[in-house]
């Protein structure tokens, strides 16, 4: 069965940098786009990055770009978000998802 397993997650300060991996198993990883999603408590889930099967295109949501990075590892079946110069708005669950599967998510929270 489908499994994604994210990490990478914790407190950070303002302006500081994590990077979050998500593990994928229990399909071809190298076959399918996957994506990073985010939501903070009391708002809806948001579309963060997106890559194609085989990292050749990205899209990010407008708030992130030029600060986040989607790259994946069709090897490692991996899947990955670089995040640099990170604002108290970045704090969230953040979950990678194949289709309509998803991780357990992993907290990112922003703060001085």
């Amino acid at each position: 069965q489908v499994q994604l397993v994210e990490s990478g997650g914790g407190l950070v300060q303002p302006g500081g940098s994590l990077r979050l991996s998500c593990e994928a198993s229990g399909f071809t990883f190298s076959r399918y786009a996957m994506s990073w999603y985010r939501q903070a408590p009391g708002k809806e889930r948001e579309l963060v990055a997106r890559i194609t099967s085989d990292g050749g295109s990205t899209n990010y949501v407008e708030s992130v770009k030029g600060r986040f990075t989607i790259s994946r590892d069709n090897a490692k079946n991996t899947v990955y978000l670089q995040m640099n110069s990170l604002k108290p708005e970045d704090t969230a669950v953040y979950y990678c998802y194949l289709g309509q599967f998803r991780g357990q998510g992993t907290q990112v929270t922003v703060s001085s």
